[in-house]
Order: C-alpha cells, then structure tokens, then sequence
C-alpha cells in the first residue's frame, strides 16, 4: 500500500514553460500527526533544493521527535502557538507563535506541541531538501 505522505497530485501543477503554480495551495496530506496542503517539492515540480508547503498542527496535536538529516527548515507561523522541545533528549523549551520565523538546523532534534486544545497552528515550512519528507528521521527520546 502506499504511503499517504507521498501521494502527490501532479495534475493540480500548472507549468508555465518554467514558471509552475498550484492554485489554492493544493490537496492536503499528512505526516508525523501534521497535515499539510500540498505544496511544492521534487515530487510535483522536479524542484532540486527546495520544498515549500503550509502546515497545520490541530488543536492539542504533536509533531514527535525527528531530526531534519542533511537539510535546513524556516517556518513562519500564521495562526497559533507552539512549544519547541529540542537538543539533546529534547530538554530545551521554546515557544512560537503567531508573525514569528523559525529557523531549524539540520540535526536538531526536536518536537513540537500545538499549545491550543481549540485552535490549529498553522504555518507556511520551507525546507532546503527537494524530498520534503524523505530525510527526516525519528529520534527516540529517553525516558
């Protein structure tokens, strides 16, 4: 069966002769407990080093730990309020929210927490990795 991560809707690309648009944000898909709208990635545009799409966290959600192997991540929040636990066994504590950016280093581990139980975060990810999901990895927090 295929993964639902990487069902992609090529049809939804608009190609220009090299300027490619996706109209209305494309189809959503989910991964890690995150839904996304499309977007733009390897996977629909044949982008190299870039992917680009607008995330949302539901209300009381969480992101599990992972780790971006390889590839950097800025994130602009629009709607909502996250917790960032991050380092080494996830001890640190940062929070978001709404007109923040975010910039992720690549091998930073990291889990996020929609702060809400009512409202969703909601925010545009921009990643230096073409694959969106395909270089990140778990990370195992201790207990």
């Amino acid at each position: 069966m295929k993964d639902p991560k990487d069902t992609v809707h090529k049809e939804e690309v608009e190609d220009y002769n090299g300027i490619l648009t996706i109209r209305g944000g494309g189809s959503a898909r989910s991964w890690n407990n995150i839904n996304y709208k499309q977007g733009m990635s390897a996977k629909n545009v044949g982008s190299t080093k870039l992917s680009m799409n607008i995330a949302r966290i539901p209300p009381g959600g969480i992101a599990y730990a992972h780790i971006h192997d390889g590839f950097e991540l800025m994130l602009y929040i629009l709607e909502g309020r996250v917790r960032h636990e991050f380092g080494d066994n996830c001890e640190e504590i940062l929070e978001n929210e709404a007109g923040d950016f975010i910039f992720i280093k690549s091998g930073v581990p990291h889990e996020v927490f929609n702060m809400s139980d009512s409202e969703p975060v909601v925010a545009v990810v921009a990643r230096s990795d073409s694959g969106e999901w395909d270089n990140i990895i778990p990370y195992e927090r201790k207990k």
